[in-house]
């Protein structure tokens, strides 16, 4: 039985897969050659708020032919304190697999472990595996092989989404720089264990000089509300602008995974006038779960 739990643990074939079958789900569009979920009912467990995972999930599985169920945790009896465990074993006997969206990465692989179906990680704290699939997508859509690419993520490094970007840029062969403060870079363990070309600094403009991709997130994280004042106080000086951009590659792609703050991690200007594949990278979400779901399924 096939999970997407993390990156780190998906082979580099699967990843692969994935990236190629991606086009073919976006070319069929509408006139779709299979449908791997015909007759299942999928649930989608959300504890934390969505729009483009959501979304693009829901649509992607009713368009392979199932059906989507939406089950916010708070809904539920995971909102009255009922073991994850528990609820894996129940919705393990009715739906055919489980797409999951919450805190604790060790809920999802929780989930996984008793529930006896396909299991895929939509966001946890420690990554995002989902969307940096997508964001590899939309550069190989644009750009070509992203093997020995440069690709700069700018402002917080210890989040899930640059953790996510560790284990691809070891397994897919690209150099990978995270430009943070020191209180924002990721563990060496998360670098021990992932390997590759992985180089963590400081200096932002060093960290673009020559970019191919130049890639970043919100200042503060789902969970981290509390901590917004400090945060966007630390990691003021780490935006995404015209300035910087200058210092990639004249043809370099400028992509956020949304929702976008316009003035913090990225300026309006700079956002506006690389819309077209901000947006597109969004719209990808949808081909790209398809592709993951065929992927489990197959």
């Amino acid at each position: 039985m096939k999970h997407l739990l993390s990156l780190e643990t998906m082979p580099r074939e699967a990843m692969e897969q994935v990236l190629r079958d991606g086009a073919s789900f976006k070319q069929q569009r509408g006139n779709p050659a299979r449908l791997p979920l015909a007759g299942q009912t999928w649930a989608l467990i959300f504890s934390k708020s969505s729009t483009r995972t959501r979304v693009s999930f829901e649509v992607g599985i009713h368009e392979l032919g199932g059906r989507p169920l939406f089950l916010n945790a708070n809904d539920i009896q995971l909102g009255r304190g009922e073991p994850i465990k528990d609820t894996a074993r129940v919705l393990g006997r009715m739906v055919r697999g489980a797409v999951i969206r919450t805190y604790a990465q060790s809920d999802v692989e929780e989930f996984a472990t008793y529930s006896g179906i396909p299991t895929v990680n939509a966001l946890t704290d420690d990554e995002h595996p989902c969307q940096v699939l997508t964001d590899i997508f939309t550069f190989q859509e644009k750009r070509g092989s992203i093997q020995g690419k440069v690709v700069t993520f700018v402002g917080d490094g210890a989040c899930n989404m640059p953790v996510s970007w560790i284990f691809a840029a070891a397994k897919l062969g690209f150099e990978l720089r995270i430009a943070a403060p020191k209180a924002f870079q990721p563990s060496p363990d998360i670098l021990r264990r992932a390997g590759g070309k992985v180089h963590v600094t400081e200096d932002l403009p060093a960290a673009a000089e020559g970019a191919d991709l130049l890639y970043t997130d919100v200042w503060v994280s789902m969970g981290k509300e509390a901590e917004a004042a400090e945060r966007i106080r630390i990691l003021g000086g780490y935006q995404i602008n015209g300035a910087l951009v200058k210092r990639a590659k004249p043809q370099a792609l400028v992509m956020h995974c949304l929702p976008a703050y316009r003035g913090k991690e990225i300026d309006e200007e700079t956002f506006e006038a690389h819309a077209a594949t901000i947006f597109e990278q969004a719209e990808n979400r949808l081909h790209l779960q398809k592709s993951i779901l065929n992927w489990i399924v197959s």
